[in-house]
């Protein structure tokens, strides 16, 4: 993380406005939580099954991101299955896209 914030004071933008998400596909939630308990709360996940199956086990204040193209079939299933998701990085067409504002206007 020094090496980030050196890189984010030299470019511009300080340290404070550049994010880190820690990738975590294919770990293992031992070492999501060893990320997550020396303070890192953003994490980035790109398959629904597996963010699906880690957000419920993880706690509430991870900030999720999905970074991969979001298929309109998964849109339902992520949007409820993570209420904790804050970035959708990439959707696979405008009917996914559609679906994601459906969803979202349905939330009370």
């Amino acid at each position: 993380m020094v090496r980030v914030r050196q890189a984010a004071e030299r470019s511009g933008p300080t340290a404070e406005e550049v994010r880190v998400v820690a990738v975590s596909k294919t770990k293992p939630l031992s070492l999501i939580r060893q990320v997550y308990d020396s303070g890192h709360r953003c994490f980035g996940e790109n398959n629904v099954q597996e963010i699906l199956k880690k957000a419920p086990q993880l706690p509430d204040d991870i900030e999720w991101h999905f970074i991969g193209h979001l298929q309109s079939n998964k849109v339902k299933s992520l949007l409820a299955g993570v209420p904790n998701i804050s970035m959708v990085e990439g959707v696979h067409g405008e009917k996914s896209l559609l679906g994601i504002y459906i969803v979202i206007a349905l939330i009370p």
